[in-house]
C-alpha cells in the first residue's frame, strides 16, 4: 500500500479543479433525447413541464423540452433524473470576476 486510500468507484471520488479545491463530479447522461440523468446538482431553482432550472456544481443548467417530469431528486447524493421530450441543455455562466459582458454593439453605439 502506498498510504492512500482506495477508490472504489471513480464516479463518487472528488474531483480536482486547477485551484486545487475539491468538488463533487458534474455529469449530464441523454438518452434519445427522451431521458437525462444528471449528477452534481445542487438545488432546483424552479421547473414546469417545459423548462426545468437547475443548480449544479458548474454552473446554472437549464433544460428545454416537452412533458418534462422529475423522476429523480436526491439533494444529498446530487442526482436528478427527468424524462420528457428534451429539446436543448443549457448552462448559464455568469462573467468571470473583474470580466465585463461585451454584450451587443448597440451599447456602445449610444454612450
Amino acid at each position: 500500500m502506498d498510504g492512500r486510500p482506495p477508490h472504489s468507484d471513480a464516479r463518487h471520488t472528488a474531483a480536482h479543479s486547477p485551484g486545487g479545491a475539491a468538488r463533487p463530479d458534474h455529469q449530464v447522461t441523454l438518452r434519445a433525447r427522451e431521458q437525462a440523468t444528471i449528477d452534481g446538482v445542487q438545488h432546483v431553482a424552479s421547473f414546469d413541464d417545459h423548462e426545468i432550472v437547475l443548480k449544479t456544481d458548474l454552473g446554472v443548467l437549464k433544460l428545454l423540452g416537452q412533458g418534462l417530469q422529475i423522476k429523480q431528486l436526491n439533494l444529498e447524493q446530487g442526482t436528478f433524473r427527468v424524462e420528457g421530450r428534451i429539446d436543448a441543455l443549457s448552462y448559464d455562466v455568469p462573467p468571470a470576476r473583474g470580466q465585463r459582458s461585451r454584450g451587443t454593439g448597440l451599447r456602445r453605439l449610444f454612450r
